[in-house]
């Protein structure tokens, strides 16, 4: 479920606007607009911490113990290390350390380490959240490093998510969201089983995500792996994602964005968009994704928007090459006609364009005959589509391999007879 930015927006203004109050008596920080500078004075004020150039929360009161609350360790711990110059190091060792909601607000003082060895598990008391769980804003040089685990203890509350009857739903808290943040890595780490989505990149620039594994069942609602909004210069490398949405999702507004060596399955792909819900979206450009394998996901690599888009945004210079596809039910798709849980309708002109596509050895099965769609609108025709050695072959006996094209133009070489919509 890949929103636009007026939906980031719900999550994120309201996270803005209560930040957690430090252990060193510092007051709330003042209201935030989106978009705007940290007007609250510089980094939080210092607490005690465990050794020079760390902080260590089981020094602070934590205990690995998976019942006694943590949550005000952490946030004494993140005072001590936003508020010292120079390199710091958050320190969460061995253990399982239950948490409510954290807010970790910047601007520090040095760049801070957030070293993850042991287990956070996320409350599954929902009144204890205003939007997400871990939310990490206006923090540069960032690091998130280590072999443990973000558990937001999905499995308890996916119940209570409603966003299946009604778009407008209340929404679950996120696992970890990343807020105007420059020059961060996530390295390591594992996130599982997230209340809605696990990972949130918004307004941030220069971003790695490497050797991450993200991890919830099939059938789990809305628990997207990585979603990135509005964002520049992202990179995903080596991650193995298995979650019930989209593996990874590219939202409006997001440039330079560069996905490799991902595997993803089960989900739904690895998908750009949803594009045009929302009035104030922004262009999608330079979306690269190499070296990709998906297994029995329910889309490959997908172009989604809304027939009846409500913003004029162009989806260009979006490139897809080597890419193993495994039983997978809709390995190429451009659905310019998406339209989730019956919110849209195909009246009034299409404003969403898609043109500059590549798509360049892309090799497997398809668990569906339609091995390639390209559903684009006719008002706004897909154009510059190319296809290159396009090898995609329905995996059943009863049907043929074929593909599906409407109003797309561009030129295909190489292809299977079957899948040349050119």
């Amino acid at each position: 479920m890949a929103l636009g930015s007026n939906a980031m927006r719900v999550f994120f203004l309201l996270a803005m606007v209560v930040c957690a109050a430090q252990a060193a008596g510092k007051a709330a920080p003042k209201e935030k607009e989106k978009g705007k500078d940290d007007k609250s004075g510089g980094a939080p004020a210092e607490a005690p911490s465990g050794s020079a150039g760390g902080s260590d929360i089981s020094k602070l009161g934590a205990k690995g113990d998976g019942k006694t609350d943590s949550t005000k360790a952490l946030n004494e711990a993140w005072a001590a290390a936003c508020g010292k110059e120079g390199p710091q190091t958050l320190m969460i060792p061995k253990g399982d350390y239950l948490t409510g909601p954290l807010n970790f607000s910047g601007p520090c003082k040095g760049s801070v380490t957030i070293q993850l060895d042991g287990n956070l598990l996320g409350t599954t008391d929902l009144s204890a959240y205003k939007t997400n769980w871990i939310e990490i804003e206006h923090v540069d040089n960032l690091v998130i490093s280590g072999k443990g685990t973000l558990d937001g203890q999905g499995k308890q509350v996916w119940d209570n998510n409603k966003c299946a009857q009604k778009y407008d739903c209340k929404i679950l808290p996120n696992t970890l969201v990343l807020d105007f943040c420059n020059n961060a890595t996530v390295s390591g780490i594992t996130l599982l089983n997230s209340k809605f989505f696990h990972m949130n990149v918004f307004q941030c620039k220069g971003v790695t995500i490497k050797d991450v594994t993200v991890t919830a069942p099939g059938d789990s609602p809305n628990t997207d792996g990585i979603h990135i909004g509005d964002s520049s210069k992202v990179t995903i490398t080596g991650t193995t994602i298995g979650v019930g949405d989209d593996c990874i999702s590219i939202g409006p507004g997001s440039t330079g964005i560069n996905v490799t060596g991902v595997t993803c399955g089960p989900g739904h792909g690895i998908s750009v968009g949803s594009l045009g819900r929302y009035k104030d979206e922004k262009d999608v450009t330079d979306i690269n994704v190499k070296d990709c394998t998906l297994k029995k996901t329910s889309n490959g690599v997908r172009i989604k928007s809304y027939e009846d888009a409500a913003c004029v945004i162009t989806a260009s210079k979006l490139h897809y090459e080597n890419i193993a596809m495994d039983d997978v039910a809709n390995p190429i798709i451009i659905d310019m006609k998406y339209c989730p849980n019956k919110i849209c309708t195909a009246k009034g002109d299409s404003k969403v364009t898609v043109k500059d596509v590549t798509f360049k050895n892309i090799t497997g099965t398809s668990s569906t005959p339609e091995a390639v769609s390209l559903l684009c609108s006719d008002k706004i025709p897909c154009s510059g589509v190319t296809m290159d050695n396009i090898k995609v072959e329905y995996k059943g006996t009863n049907n043929k391999t074929m593909a599906v094209c409407q109003n797309a133009k561009g030129s295909a070489t190489g292809c299977l007879k079957e899948l040349a919509c050119f």
